[in-house]
């Protein structure tokens, strides 16, 4: 019977396989945080015509998602469990297709790209649905397909994504919860 990381591994090795040199850029770009500089602008439009001048609590929440997320994946997670990436893993290092070449830090669960997406998508997903249904796709999608890029460049496992994607969804959640009991219901009341 396989266990769960040597079926991790061989989802991964599927998945890093499929692999054209076409896409190789555009995977790249993906992966960095420039490339999405239009649906950022995009979000702040939305944030500030949804909000007005209350927007900036939006995006400081937002900041402070961003924080979270990434303090726990990062320096929480990957301590803890120490689960080398795969292009550190002696055993797939001439298995694995690397574009980019090496990934940065050694340990890559849980995803840190996958966590932060996914908790700022959950958060304004319930912050701007309001007059926009729809926006949950756009930013669950965006938080796949960037999250996804990370399995294509050799960097994380899809386990490391999935995990990191259920963090970040817990985070965006929990902090839309408690941003609704502070600064919605006291701060914005009392103005």
């Amino acid at each position: 019977m396989e266990t769960i990381t040597n079926i991790d591994s061989d989802l991964f090795l599927f998945l890093n396989g499929l692999h054209v040199d076409w896409l190789d850029k555009v995977m790249i770009a993906i992966t960095q945080m420039w490339v999405w500089i239009p649906l950022y602008l995009l979000l702040i439009y939305w944030t500030v015509k949804q909000y007005g001048k209350r927007c900036w609590w939006i995006f400081l929440a937002v900041g402070l998602v961003v924080l979270c997320s990434d303090q726990l994946s990062a320096h929480v997670c990957k301590p803890l469990f120490h689960r080398l990436r795969p292009c550190y893993n002696p055993d797939l290092q001439d298995l694995i297709y690397l574009p980019k070449g090496m990934a940065g830090g050694r340990y890559g669960f849980v995803s840190s790209h996958a966590a932060n997406t996914f908790a700022v998508a959950a958060f304004l997903a319930a912050a701007l649905r309001k007059n926009r249904n729809w926006i949950g796709f756009v930013l669950y999608f965006w938080a796949f397909i960037s999250s996804y890029s990370r399995i294509y460049l050799g960097f994380h496992y899809p386990g490391d994504i999935l995990c990191g994607a259920l963090l970040g969804i817990l985070i965006g959640l929990i902090l839309w919860k408690v941003f609704q009991l502070i600064v919605v219901r006291k701060v914005w009341k009392s103005e």
